[in-house]
């Protein structure tokens, strides 16, 4: 039998060869890291549905923030979690609301990170749902207003980034003018653009006390078997001023993320979310899966796809595993 000349397997050979071939290179730079925020002092109450996930109080959460940066991550995100909640999630707009009191805590120990913050009102009210609910109905253009005063609030407490969530029409306009209007022209915004209704949302929900009281979100997030309406969402927001375009969640959806990537030349995030998390902490935890094996196989597989920046509960374990690898290499030089 005559093989052709070519022999893949040639370039496969030793870990070294790997190395000096390797298409898609996983990077430190290429994590966001997720934190929730609850109030209090000294608080670090662990996420039973997420394990090695925590809900922090400022003081905490600056101090995983600065765990973080030292690991070389550059930015986090925040989700704050108040202790009092009401049907118009007021909570999120005050001046001294659970993110606007983290922000500072954050920027003060670590002034070079990155500091997002996720804009949306599930997390504030008392029926979970993203927006102002009238009956059965979510009023778009109330909140879409609500949004941009959320945005304001948070970007003059000190967030580099405001990332809106909740899946209204218009809330990037709205949220984009309301920054200029008040002299924060500078202030980016990363929008959720193809956030999908998903069942990988699950343990988010737990971790942000987050989950509707009635209904569901299908109203407003999108159908997970539409694909050509995501270019047309993605579309909308970069008209509307987004700076970083998203799709959310990666996993099930890297079609969506390589579509994305193929169409558009914005900077583009992938969030891997609480879901797609706990289920490999799961397997792993029954010996079904190495746990560190799988992680970087499936963080690879979502900047292979074409994401720019990965949103992931995994940031702190991939950190190190990249940073061991790397320490690994120069001894080996």
């Amino acid at each position: 039998m005559r093989f052709p000349e070519y022999r893949a397997r040639r370039l496969r050979k030793t870990e070294t060869l790997r190395r000096l071939v390797r298409e898609t290179i996983l990077s430190v730079d290429d994590f966001i890291y997720p934190l929730f925020i609850v109030e209090g002092s000294k608080v670090r109450q662990p996420i039973a549905a997420m394990p090695g996930i925590f809900q922090l109080s400022p003081d905490e959460a600056a101090w995983e923030a600065k765990k973080a940066y030292s690991l070389g991550i550059p930015a986090v995100i925040l989700f704050g979690i108040p202790s009092q909640k009401d049907a118009s999630g007021f909570a999120a707009v005050k001046k001294d609301g659970i993110i606007q009191q983290a922000l500072p805590y954050i920027k003060k120990t670590v002034p070079d990170l990155v500091v997002i913050t996720d804009v949306c009102l599930c997390e504030y009210t008392t029926h979970g749902h993203c927006g102002i609910v009238h009956g059965d109905e979510i009023d778009n253009d109330e909140t879409i207003a609500v949004l941009a005063d959320i945005a304001v609030s948070q970007a003059k407490a000190g967030a580099d980034i405001v990332a809106p969530s909740a899946m209204m029409d218009g809330q990037v306009a709205a949220i984009r003018e309301a920054l200029d209007d008040n002299d924060l022209i500078d202030t980016p915004i990363m929008a959720y653009c193809a956030k999908y209704a998903s069942a990988f949302y699950a343990p988010f929900r737990e971790a942000a006390q987050s989950a509707p009281q009635k209904g569901d979100r299908k109203a407003y997030q999108m159908d997970y078997a539409n694909a050509d309406e995501a270019m047309r969402e993605i579309t909308l927001d970069i008209e509307e001023g987004a700076d970083i375009i998203m799709v959310k969640p990666a996993l099930a959806y890297l079609d969506i993320i390589r579509r994305t990537k193929e169409e558009f030349d914005l900077p583009l995030a992938a969030y891997n979310v609480s879901g797609e998390y706990a289920m490999l902490k799961a397997a792993a935890a029954s010996g079904y899966l190495d746990n560190d094996r799988a992680m970087m196989e499936m963080l690879t597989a979502i900047k292979r796809a074409g994401a720019d920046i990965i949103i992931t509960y995994f940031a702190l374990e991939a950190a190190m595993l990249l940073d061991k690898s790397k320490n690994k290499g120069k001894s080996n030089g």
